[in-house]
């Protein structure tokens, strides 16, 4: 086996191994939003005036968290996969090769010595060190790849939550504020919410940055 295949195996399998910490990470941050979100809501959920709009949006939050809650769970706890491999070489007896690489393969032996002598003949075979990084890499990309399908779940259902207790917040300081406000502010609202949501799409797409690079185009050609 050549050398640069295995620096290439181990520099991939660096790769995924950061890859799922981030995922990891991300997940903590998320969990640990939602959960100072919940404790606001929570605290507060008792002194709301309950009304149609306010129970429909509740409705839509709290399965929303529930979702959220347990697609990180989903991503902090993944299935593992890899602990056995399956050896194919015809010269030796057909069996599953314990993966002596992950921790639910290295838990199947019962001493250390048994995980010695297990390890041993693997790390002087070429072919067997090889497939047994492989079976890592492998394990590992699948493992990643289900934690970045549940994140992305999660982070969807997160803020579908956090956006429908930001309407409770925003309605409920309209109902406190209405008494003080003039009668024209229920004209000035869609205004707000048109502005507001004019001003993501110009940031989403950055629309600015097109026009300019348009009007810079067209200026140059005329000249």
């Amino acid at each position: 086996m050549a050398e640069k295949e295995l620096k290439a195996l181990l520099e991939i399998l660096s790769g995924e191994r950061q890859t799922l910490q981030r995922t990891d990470q991300k997940a903590f941050t998320l969990l640990s939003i939602l959960g100072a979100f919940m404790v606001f809501f929570v605290v507060h959920f008792t002194k709301m005036n309950i009304d149609t709009l306010i129970f429909l949006l509740i409705i839509i939050y709290f399965p929303s968290a529930m979702a959220t809650l347990y697609f990180l769970v989903r991503v902090l706890i993944p299935r593992v996969t890899g602990v056995q491999q399956v050896n194919n070489n015809p010269d030796e007896k057909q069996s599953e090769d314990i993966n002596p690489t992950f921790f639910a393969g290295i838990s199947k032996f019962n001493t250390a010595e048994d995980y010695a002598e297990y390890l041993k003949p693997i790390a002087n075979d070429d072919q067997k060190l090889y497939s047994m990084f492989a079976g890592q890499v492998f394990a590992l990309g699948y493992i990643n790849n289900r934690k970045n399908e549940n994140i992305r779940k999660a982070l969807f259902f997160f803020v579908t939550a956090l956006t429908s207790e930001l309407f409770i917040i925003m309605y409920l300081a309209y109902l406190r504020a209405s008494g003080y406000l003039g009668e024209n502010i229920k004209y000035y609202i869609p205004g707000l919410a048109l502005l507001s949501l004019t001003a993501i799409l110009f940031s989403r797409y950055n629309i600015i940055a097109k026009i300019k690079f348009y009007v810079k185009s067209i200026i140059g050609s005329t000249k």
